[in-house]
């Protein structure tokens, strides 16, 4: 996968550096701006100003800067713009580039006196360069990133064939962190039950960390307003930050939640095996659930938070960002009661099986289960509806004893077996009886 960042260059870039000489090609490559003109529409995803001052061959000149002074909004109203991004893509694709991450192509589009995001304009381009990839790279799949409320993300799809082929799954990581801090899977088996798919040639990127934070947007209109403090607290709580922006009525409001995924979960007081216990069960409902898991490399490493690296950067988003030294890894892999390798293998186990299961197709069907809140229950089938898996996932500290209908999972009655401890699924009258333990992760199949 190859990070597509077309919105905005850095501010040390040559493009940049030409346009401040004054060279004539590049005088309409960015967007000047009138500093004076009422911008209170515009859609703000940082507590920073939406204009950058700089010295430029013609004077100062006032530039669109959507994320940070050093990351200068490029003007795709010039067709240069459009027609060199193009070429950039296409290098990629000559390069292997088999995914195109497009960074935050909602903001791509600037309209004075509209809220300057999700422009029908961005989606005509992104459904533009999508019929470019497909004529000069065929297989090239775009996924999107927009870090947005769930209606506006799965509006990337376009139609199911003309635009995104995957979009990143943000409500995911904090809908997961609030059903394990609060032991209730309700919120989050209620938004998976309102998943549908678009088309067979779609699908969602499912992810809890990333090198940046837990989006907390997206869980608007999910998770009610005292729902996201308590997120909010418990990250704090645990020795991470909270990223905020810009209301546009002169308030601020979360944005993002900045720690390590593992260190927002962990019990403050709970041992580590019953912390790793925990991560591992929010790491199973991404695997589960219909669509690819994007799995960030601190997750599946088993890293803490980089605080010492805020300290030094000033950006809360660096305490996901610790640079590795390859040998203090491996040497923490090959030990299997470290932090490290207690829960790479336990990835790696859970890997292994996905992989053999027909029912964790992408495309594969999906059906939630409503099993209490204490769960999180799927029922996972495979495309062509011959095989199925029975997720279970308890979401609290306490053991749940399960009654359930053995046709969910095509099982005859003692017949059904647990794929992650190879342990078979006790059964009466066509009823399965799990128990599953604090934070225990079930995926039941019928063994024949």
């Amino acid at each position: 996968m190859f990070d597509a960042v077309i919105n905005h260059v850095s501010s040390r870039c040559e493009w940049f550096r030409r346009y401040l000489e004054g060279d004539p090609k590049y005088r309409h490559y960015f967007i000047e701006a009138d500093p004076n003109a009422d911008y209170s529409s515009v859609t703000r995803p940082r507590a920073l100003p939406l204009l950058t001052p700089f010295q430029t061959a013609r004077g100062v000149r006032h530039l669109w800067t959507t994320f940070s002074d050093d990351q200068i909004d490029l003007n795709f109203a010039n067709e240069q713009v459009f027609l060199d991004i193009a070429r950039v893509l296409l290098f990629y694709a000559r390069k292997g580039a088999r995914l195109l991450r497009f960074d935050a192509i909602g903001y791509i589009w600037k309209r004075l006196g509209e809220s300057c995001i999700h422009l029908e304009e961005a989606h005509r381009i992104v459904q533009l360069y999508r019929r470019l990839l497909d004529a000069a790279a065929p297989g090239t799949i775009i996924i999107t990133e927009t870090n947005v409320p769930h209606a506006d993300n799965i509006r990337y799809f376009g139609n199911g064939y003309n635009e995104a082929h995957m979009v990143y799954q943000f409500p995911l990581p904090p809908l997961t962190l609030h059903a394990f801090l609060t032991g209730s899977a309700r919120k989050l088996s209620d938004w998976a039950a309102s998943l549908e798919p678009v088309s067979e040639r779609t699908a969602f990127f499912n992810f809890l960390a990333s090198h940046d934070g837990i989006g907390v947007v997206p869980a608007q209109g999910i998770l009610t307003d005292d729902e996201i403090r308590h997120l909010v607290e418990q990250v704090r709580r645990r020795g991470g930050f909270v990223s905020f922006k810009h209301n546009g009525d002169g308030t601020q409001s979360p944005y993002e939640l900045n720690i390590n995924y593992y260190d927002a979960l962990a019990a403050e007081d709970g041992d580590e095996d019953a912390n790793v216990d925990r991560f591992m069960a929010a790491q199973a409902v991404m695997l589960s659930l219909a669509g690819v898991p994007g799995i960030y490399l601190h997750s599946l490493l088993g890293s803490r938070s980089y605080r010492e690296g805020v300290s030094v950067t000033g950006r809360y988003r660096t305490i996901n960002r610790e640079k590795l030294r390859r040998e203090a890894v491996e040497a923490d892999l090959k030990d299997p009661a470290s932090l490290r390798g207690k829960i790479y293998r336990r990835y790696r186990h859970l890997l292994t099986i996905r992989r053999g299961e027909k029912a964790f197709h992408p495309c594969g069907g999906q059906k939630v289960l409503n099993l209490g809140d204490a769960v999180f229950a799927l029922v996972r089938t495979s495309p062509d509806r011959r095989e199925q898996v029975i997720v279970l996932i308890n979401v609290t500290g306490s053991p749940q004893e399960l009654r359930l209908d053995a046709v969910h999972a095509g099982a005859r009655s003692g017949d059904a077996v647990d794929l992650v401890s190879g342990r078979r699924i006790p059964a009466r009258d066509g009823v399965l009886l799990p128990r599953l333990e604090p934070y225990q992760v079930m995926w039941i199949k019928n063994v024949n």
